[in-house]
């Protein structure tokens, strides 16, 4: 039984249209657990390597926790945001100004999201061979972008952040949430709210041409 109200969406909408939701996320509408729950479920049907299913999904509610990842996040969240950003001298030009406003947006209201998630991986990547890091985080990686489209398909939003688990603040968020640290690896941080309206579109993007390389770079 579908718990959630499920969008009237293709599989190729979802896909071209579950975006980075930053200032568009509702921060006053609950999200119910079950409504999180019915999308891990589907989530957890991603591949992972040889079934070994070795994630574990660690949601957080509570306004003090909230609070506190957020601040270990702004840590290094606001020099990075504050700092020059390279040129690509094409059109991903005409959108940094966007994405970085998008970004400084979501810096300032984190903690205010209705949840945040952070999906582990049981190893330490950082003691990861080179050669076997894709494998690792390809047994995790999947699972989240399945868990980021079964939110999209139901009118919820998220954003695939990073920047708290530069220098200590992995730790620190393990610390604060009871994470095994020498035994989980954090995949990232994930605000998760309903949005505001339901009306996005297909990204601009490079053109597949552009990227593509058959039989030889």
């Amino acid at each position: 039984m579908t718990i959630g109200n499920v969008l009237n969406l293709s599989a190729d909408e979802v896909l071209t249209t579950t975006r980075s939701v930053r200032k568009r996320l509702d921060l006053e509408k609950p999200v119910p657990r079950e409504v999180l729950t019915e999308c891990l479920e589907l989530a957890l049907q991603a591949p992972t390597g040889s079934n070994s299913q070795r994630w574990q999904w660690v949601f957080v509610e509570d306004a003090e926790r909230k609070r506190a990842l957020a601040e270990i996040y702004r840590t290094n969240a606001t020099p990075y945001l504050d700092a020059p950003k390279p040129a690509f001298g094409d059109e991903r030009d005409l959108r940094q100004p966007h994405v970085a406003d998008s970004a400084r947006y979501l810096n300032d209201h984190l903690h205010e999201v209705p949840v945040m998630l952070i999906p582990c991986l049981e190893g330490r990547v950082d003691n990861t061979p080179g050669t076997s890091s894709a494998g690792f985080w390809g047994s995790l990686l999947p699972a989240v972008w399945s868990f980021m489209l079964a939110l999209r398909s139901r009118g919820l939003g998220s954003a695939w952040t990073t920047l708290h688990l530069v220098g200590d603040g992995e730790r620190q968020a393990a610390d604060l949430l009871g994470i095994p640290y020498d035994r989980y690896s954090q995949g990232g941080l994930f605000p998760i709210g309903y949005t505001q309206g339901t009306d996005f579109r297909p990204a601009k993007r490079l053109p597949a041409d552009q990227l593509t390389h058959w039989n030889s770079w």
